[in-house]
This record gives structure tokens, C-alpha cells and sequence, in this order.
């Protein structure tokens, strides 16, 4: 029998098995995680990646043997909570994933640990807050209210309430609230109405807000709108939306993932059968839909409707230029840009999409690109957690200092949080100030509409 290296062909991922009694066996849980600590162990390839890594083996080399069955199993914890789910591991670097034999799946591992930690309610209240975003995000959009919550939370006071009380290291960047939600002040319906299908395309898009564009940087969601008008692309806003289940499923709280998935997916199976394409502008929300969401549920025509129609925004957009359906009537340069890919990004095996769209609008107008492929380190909620804030910083190091080459005029990032973030550390290493602006923010300001 021969055995091949995985990475010789596409990963294959099976579905997570959280329905079944024995997922949440700590014991057989235990097991595994030996079992798999024991073959990265004596690989070693990912260590760059997060603090899971390097924790785990340096828990293995303080061993008197040096090897992964001398670790004490509750120190297996300390690998557990560093893991934000970003898959880069799975797919970007293990040779041992399915179809190899060794059937070696780290991230699903460490979110099985997660769900039974959960299941034990050893999840802190704060944690559970910050990963409720439909919850706090609800004082957006409300007149005076949400000027007098981003006033205080700029306050250092606040912020050392903040950090006491919800474990927010006061020294991370937190997104203020906006004063009107997108679902709010955007257009229901676009003014468009002729539906050009592509080979590639759907000649129609239903957007999908998500909790940030919503509630925090609606701009974005506007950038978004603007550039459909533009080519003449009819578009709804979704009836209703509930958040993705991103920041659940990071806790490990599966049951959460599956109320948000039943609140979506009857909504969005509509548009999907429809003919309509669905667009995110947050890879977390996207992979969601694409990924994560369809392993947790395999076999639901429903979610597997909506998985196919959901799309990245610029691999909708590239996917009508390849159509033939794209305006490229750019007019306006937008100098040097500095662009990060983040991990959920990268996972969606979609190709570089975003960088492709910035080097067709350089072939029009000024524009000198930069592009930066690594983990920048906020991942979510927990770069701006007390515990691992400084561990987020150091991860992102290097992206701060690739970021900053060259002097951009404009920084972003596909996560508007990363980009945030990014900023943050390179302010912090002394780089010169540069705009922040979403890349769908740098498309609309090329179009000039």
C-alpha cells in the first residue's frame, strides 16, 4: 500500500461529528490530542503560525525524555486556548491531513476540545459577551446613546473597567459604534434591474451585512453598494440576518453556532434558489457560510444551497470581470497601497481575488501594491483579550513591519479588524501614519462614484 503526502493533493475535510455522544468524551478527546501533538511534534512545520505550536512544544522539550507522552494532559490546555481556528495549519501547511493515512486534523481537534471546555462551563461569562455581537452591537444607530458609549469607552477609566470587568486589554484597539447601522441607511434595493448572468457570475447579488459592517464600519457595506450600481448589478438587502456564528464557534459553542445557522440559513436559502449571488464583505462571515457551517451540518440541502451561492466580494467581482461584465473605468490612483490577506481569506481557496482586483485597477491608474500574505494576529476577539493581546502583537509582528515598507498612502486588509490592528502595531514600531481603507473602500475610490 503506498501512502501519500496529503499536501500532494487537495485536503479532504470531513465533517465534524458534534451531534455524537462521544465528541464530548474527555477522555477519547485526550487521546487524540496525544495522538496528534505527537506527529507535529516530530514535524514541527507550523510553528510559525500561532502560540499553539510553540507552547506545545515547548511543554514537549521540558519532558526528561522529550517527547509528547511525558506532557501532563492538563497542561494540554494551555495549546487549547491559544487555537483561533484560522485553518492555516490544515491547509496551508500539514503534509499529514487527509487522504493521508495519518488523518491529522488540528483545528477540528482543538474545536472539539473547545465544545466539551464549553460543555463543562468553563467558558468565562466575559467571553461569552464579547462573542455575543448581535448583543452589544444593538446600541448602534441609537441617537445620543451610542456617542456617549464610544466617549466613554475612548476613556482610560473605561477601558480599565473594560479590562477588569470583560478581560479587554485596555491597550487594544476596539471598534467604536456606529452612528447608523448599514442595515439602516443603506438602499433595500439597488436601481438596477436588468439581471446579466455570467458563465462564472449570478447577474444579481443579495448582501449580507454581517454584525461589523453593521454595527461598527458601515462604510464599507456603502463601498460595496457603490460599486454594484456602478456596473449596473442589481442588488437586495437580505430580509433578515442573524450573526454568522464566527465568534461562537470560537468559543467552542456549537449549540450557539446552530441558533444563528437556523435564524440564516431559511432566510438566505431563498435568495440562493433564487439565482441570486451572496455576497460578504467579512471573510470570517463568508467561511462561515462556505465551510464551517456545512461541516457542522452535512447533508442539509439548505445549508448546502447557501454554500454555494455565497461569495467573497472580489471573487464575485474578478469572477464577472473573467465574464466579461465588469466596468474597468477606473479613473482616480490611489498611490501606494500596503494590503494584508487574512487567514479566513486564504482558506477559502479562492485564490488571491482582492490582489487580483488591485493590480487590475494599477493597469488603469497609479497604483504601486504591496501585498502581504501572513497572520496579522487579531483573530478575532482574541487579540483584544487581556491574556493574549501581547501574544496577538508579537504574532503580528512581522505583518506590521512588511506592511510598513515602502510608506503606504493607504493600509488594508480584507478583515477590517486585522486592519485596525495592523495599524495599531505599526504605529506601535514608529512607521509613518497611512490611511486605513477597506480594499472595497480603495475600489470605490477608483471607480470615483
Amino acid at each position: 500500500m503506498t501512502i501519500r503526502e496529503g499536501n500532494l493533493e487537495a485536503p479532504t475535510r470531513h465533517a465534524v461529528d458534534w451531534k455524537n455522544h462521544d465528541f464530548y468524551d474527555e477522555a477519547q478527546c485526550l487521546a487524540e490530542m496525544e495522538r496528534i501533538f505527537d506527529i507535529c511534534h516530530g514535524c514541527r512545520r507550523c510553528v510559525s503560525l500561532c502560540q499553539s505550536f510553540p507552547n506545545l512544544f515547548d511543554l514537549v522539550d521540558a519532558t526528561d525524555d522529550g517527547e509528547v507522552h511525558g506532557v501532563n494532559k492538563a497542561d494540554y490546555w494551555k495549546v487549547v486556548d491559544q487555537c483561533y481556528l484560522c485553518d492555516l495549519c490544515y491547509l496551508t501547511k500539514c503534509p499529514y491531513v487527509p487522504p493521508h493515512a495519518w488523518n491529522l486534523d488540528f483545528p477540528h481537534t482543538m474545536l472539539r476540545a473547545k465544545a466539551i471546555k464549553f460543555r463543562k462551563g468553563e467558558v468565562k461569562a466575559s467571553e461569552k459577551f464579547l462573542a455575543s455581537t448581535d448583543v452589544h452591537g444593538q446600541f448602534a444607530g441609537i441617537p445620543v446613546v451610542v456617542q456617549a458609549v464610544n466617549a466613554i469607552n475612548r476613556t482610560q477609566a473605561a477601558r480599565g473597567v473594560m479590562e477588569s470587568v470583560l478581560d479587554v486589554d485596555r491597550k487594544a484597539w476596539m471598534p467604536e459604534l456606529a452612528t447608523k447601522r448599514f442595515r439602516w441607511s443603506a438602499k433595500k434595493k439597488g436601481s438596477a434591474s436588468e439581471v446579466k448572468d455570467g458563465q462564472r457570475s449570478p447577474g444579481k447579488v443579495a448582501i449580507f451585512s454581517t454584525c461589523y459592517v453593521n454595527y461598527n464600519e458601515p462604510g464599507i457595506g456603502h463601498d460595496l453598494l457603490a460599486s454594484l450600481e456602478h456596473n449596473e448589478i442589481p442588488y437586495v438587502i437580505v430580509e433578515k440576518e442573524s450573526c454568522c456564528g464566527m465568534p461562537k464557534l470560537e468559543l467552542g459553542d456549537l449549540e450557539g453556532v446552530e441558533k444563528h445557522k437556523n435564524a440564516n440559513i431559511p432566510v438566505l436559502v431563498k435568495y440562493a434558489r433564487e439565482g441570486w449571488a451572496i455576497v460578504s464583505a467579512v471573510p470570517s462571515c463568508t467561511l462561515m457560510f462556505k465551510q464551517e457551517i456545512p461541516l457542522l451540518c452535512p447533508g442539509d440541502a439548505d445549508v448546502a444551497a447557501v454554500q454555494a451561492a455565497m461569495f467573497d466580494p472580489f471573487e464575485y467581482l474578478m469572477a464577472r470581470h473573467k465574464d466579461g461584465l465588469l466596468k474597468t473605468d477606473f479613473k482616480n490612483p490611489l498611490g501606494k497601497v500596503s494590503y494584508h490577506i487574512p487567514c479566513h481569506g486564504r482558506v477559502q481557496k479562492i485564490g488571491k481575488k482582492t490582489e487580483e482586483m488591485l493590480k487590475l485597477i494599477g493597469e488603469k491608474v497609479t497604483l504601486q501594491l504591496n501585498t502581504v500574505e501572513r497572520c496579522s494576529g487579531h483573530a478575532g476577539t482574541y487579540g483584544v483579550k487581556k491574556p493574549y493581546h501581547a501574544i496577538a502583537m508579537k504574532i503580528g509582528r512581522p505583518v506590521f513591519k512588511a506592511m510598513a515598507n515602502g510608506e503606504p498612502d493607504w493600509i488594508g486588509s480584507d478583515c477590517p479588524m486585522a486592519a485596525h490592528h495592523i495599524a495599531q502595531g505599526m504605529a506601535g514600531n514608529g512607521a509613518p501614519a497611512a490611511k486605513i481603507a477597506h480594499p472595497l473602500t480603495l475600489l470605490r475610490t477608483a471607480y470615483g462614484v
